[in-house]
């Protein structure tokens, strides 16, 4: 098993070799260089216990504006996606419920992520697959000004899926793959 500074060294080296460098997100690059990206790692077994994580880093963002988002890691937790989603509904319930609508959002991101309408094994579904379980707490009015600055955002999902059906998914597994070298 991995510790967890190996898992946040990992978390990153995704975020720089994947999402940046692929640049299924756009705004990753700026926070990246910015060094406002938190991980935080979560070794529970327990539903319950990674839901009070949850509000316990959305506590923590409050009181660390200058920390601009949190990646929280599973790496224990949901081996099984469905379970995953599971956890994932609870988790915005329970946002809503604490009066964080509108404040805070989750992207979702697992290493065995399945769109819907979506074969398991769809290039596409790279988009969303990470070498851990995570959730990706989002500030709504940084993503709105991201959205205000960046222009029509809908297109970044079309874009992501239209660029990895042509990578292929061998290459995006080699490439999600390479994270694990914690020598980078």
């Amino acid at each position: 098993m991995n510790t967890d500074n190996e898992i946040v060294v990992q978390t990153l080296n995704w975020v720089r070799t994947f999402i940046v460098a692929e640049n299924i997100c756009p705004f990753a690059q700026r926070e990246l260089e910015r060094e406002s990206i938190r991980v935080a790692v979560v070794r529970s077994k327990k539903i319950e216990v990674a839901l009070e994580e949850l509000m316990v880093e959305v506590q923590w963002l409050d009181e660390h504006p200058e920390t601009e988002t949190t990646l929280l890691v599973f790496p224990t937790l949901f081996k099984s996606f469905d379970h995953y989603l599971d956890f994932v509904e609870l988790a915005e319930s329970i946002l809503v419920d604490q009066g964080y609508e509108g404040i805070y959002q989750l992207a979702t991101f697992h290493p065995n992520y399945c769109f819907e309408d979506a074969e398991p094994d769809d290039a596409s579904n790279y988009t969303n697959r990470s070498p851990y379980s995570m959730v990706h707490l989002l500030r709504e009015e940084s993503v709105e000004k991201a959205i205000e600055f960046y222009g029509d955002t809908e297109v970044i999902p079309e874009r992501n899926i239209a660029k990895l059906t042509a990578m292929g998914s061998d290459v995006a597994e080699q490439r999600l793959q390479r994270c694990f070298d914690i020598n980078r």
